[in-house]
């Protein structure tokens, strides 16, 4: 896998986590870096921990399903990315200004299981995985802090656009790996 094929992994991964972090920066009254850098700790925290925990269990399964990889690599892909777009068309009212431990977990979690699935994928695909956990939660650190200083000025207007992006290019990679096994590109 490319460096460009993991950036735009990563992307679409960390979508989710950019519109939670527009919604909590929407919420936030009076806005401090520590709110960003909490933010991006928790969300690219997660989203790098979320992977590597589903290569290992992937690398477990790999010698019985290798000859179907791609196969599963096209369908995880394609249902995380449904599932974002459809969450794209979704009216969620999250105006939570609380940032405590016990939220961002359960916001750490709930928007990072999808990268468990996408860690699967990476075992199938041979992907070097800690360059690219690093990498996922990086760009996801980055974009979740900048997530919560752009909700606190523009609001909640382009949380819906960012699911929908982060669903599509995930549909897309899968498409893209499916179409490489079966010789088409």
């Amino acid at each position: 896998m490319s460096l460009w094929e993991l950036f735009i992994i990563a992307v679409g991964l960390s979508m989710d986590a950019f519109a939670v972090s527009v919604c909590k920066g929407l919420s936030v009254r009076k806005l401090e870096w520590k709110h960003c850098l909490l933010a991006g700790l928790y969300f690219g925290g997660f989203q790098a921990l979320m992977p590597l925990i589903g290569y290992f269990f992937g690398i477990q399964f790999q010698y019985m399903i290798t000859s179907v990889d791609h196969w599963i690599a096209f369908v995880l892909l394609g249902l995380i990315g449904a599932s974002m777009i459809k969450e794209s068309r979704e009216d969620e009212e999250c105006l939570n200004d609380s940032f405590d431990i016990r939220t961002m977990l359960m916001l750490a979690v709930a928007t990072s299981i999808d990268a468990l699935a996408v860690g699967v994928t990476f075992a199938f695909l041979n992907v070097q995985i800690l360059p690219a956990v690093c990498f996922i939660g990086l760009i996801t650190f980055t974009l979740s802090a900048a997530g919560i200083r752009i909700g606190h000025v523009f609001g909640a207007k382009y949380k819906s656009r960012a699911e929908l992006a982060g669903g599509v290019i995930l549909i897309i990679m899968g498409v893209k790996i499916l179409m490489e096994h079966l010789g088409v590109l």
